[in-house]
């Protein structure tokens, strides 16, 4: 009898991926009633994310082993970031000005503008960042304290040496765990790419794009560009990797990211598809990929830069070159203070657009087909999240080997 070829993960996520949309437009709104499967697949993510992020995170930064290997990891994967995020807004800027997503859009008769946190200014994110209790910290969800904290603990471990082992494996314990109920939660993701994205389409159809199917084609294309001229560039040139290998490594994470919106939700699945298909040691991974999950936000950063864009045309308002100069710089800051979760960009939406004196109503008209664009910009964000740890593993193994062969010299 023969046997019946093994479906692999990423044709199981593509098949549920295909049959979510078909689904969606077949029975509309009422296959709303497969979204408890979504949120089953959400909650067991959410469930292992803070324990996988502290363990993990912790056993990365004590496992450098040194405070220069630190430093040096840190301070490249940082640099990076920051590099990948400010093309990312040019990107953003260059085509809102060929395309031009906001003309003809009339979005003076818009609703009600919908609620948004109040970002506190560049000084007051930075400083939110330092937990003044750690357990509320962990309690609540909040990352990037939690990043904070985690960061602190490896850091001590790695500063006292030999007492501070047990610590060290207790941790690391912990992490070897969370990878296997991680490994175990991955087996769902068919079954929650369904159950997320096919009520999105059978509440919404494909006619509410229509009215502005620019905008959310725009920002798609940027992404799309983004992605594959400077992630190729990067993994290739500075990661000695084929594109085609990174992008093939690295599209379950990019899916599961597409039908989350959620950055920290999918970086499970980034560690282990970095890991197990991208040759990234947990070393790297464990330190790299929480941290951009956190700071590097390249898709979200694009679409602030079109988004502002947007509404500048749409309300007939000509931005100057210090407008659009404030618009790059705030979107690559302000990006590190961006929560990974759904719907975080419109929280960076209304800086950007306050900074730079543009109306808020525009918002209201954006967050309609916001879900949409937030697909496109996440899968972004943890493509560049696995490129950034591509290239810093590359680095470390031609450091690696330099040193190899300078003790054979010797």
């Amino acid at each position: 009898m023969k046997r019946i070829p093994k479906i692999g993960l990423l044709t199981q996520i593509l098949i549920a991926f295909v049959i979510a949309i078909i689904a969606g437009i077949l029975f509309g709104p009422s296959i709303g009633i497969v979204e408890p499967l979504g949120i089953l697949f959400l909650r067991l993510i959410q469930f292992i994310i803070i324990p996988l992020i502290v363990s993990s995170l912790i056993v990365g930064v004590a496992s450098t082993g040194d405070m220069q290997t630190l430093g040096r990891i840190g301070g490249k994967t940082i640099v990076y970031y920051l590099v990948t995020t400010f093309i990312a807004v040019g990107i953003g800027l260059l085509a809102g000005v060929l395309f031009q997503p906001g003309a003809g859009v009339d979005i003076s008769t818009t609703g009600d503008i919908p609620e948004t946190a109040e970002t506190g200014g560049v000084v007051n994110v930075l400083l939110e960042i330092i937990p003044t209790n750690p357990l509320e910290s962990l309690s609540s969800g909040n990352i990037l304290q939690i990043i904070f904290f985690a960061l602190f603990i490896g850091l001590g471990i790695t500063m006292v040496g030999k007492k501070a082992e047990p610590v060290y494996q207790f941790f690391d314990g912990l992490a070897e765990i969370m990878y296997k109920i991680t490994w175990i939660i991955m087996k769902l993701i068919p079954i929650g790419v369904f159950g997320l994205l096919a009520p999105i389409i059978g509440e919404y159809g494909l006619s509410v794009l229509l009215p502005l199917i620019k905008l959310v084609t725009v920002v798609a294309v940027g992404c799309i560009v983004h992605a594959i001229i400077t992630y190729s560039i990067g993994v290739k040139v500075l990661g000695g990797m084929s594109p085609l290998r990174f992008f093939k490594g690295i599209l379950p994470a990019s899916l599961v990211a597409f039908t989350t919106q959620s950055s920290g939700g999918t970086l499970p699945v980034t560690i282990k598809c970095s890991e197990d298909q991208l040759g990234v040691s947990k070393k790297i991974s464990s330190f790299v990929l929480p941290l951009g999950a956190t700071i590097n936000m390249d898709g979200t950063s694009l679409y602030l830069g079109v988004a502002a864009l947007f509404t500048a045309q749409a309300y007939g308002i000509d931005l100057s070159f210090v407008q659009m100069l404030t618009i790059v710089l705030i979107a690559t800051l302000g990006s590190i203070g961006t929560a990974g979760v759904p719907g975080a960009g419109l929280v960076m939406l209304t800086l950007v657009l306050t900074t730079v004196n543009l109306p808020l109503e525009a918002i209201a008209v954006i967050a309609g087909v916001d879900r949409f664009m937030d697909m496109f910009r996440t899968s972004v964000n943890i493509t560049g999240d696995a490129s950034g740890a591509v290239i810093i593993q590359a680095m470390e193994n031609k450091k690696a080997k330099k040193a190899e062969k300078n003790a054979a010299v010797e």
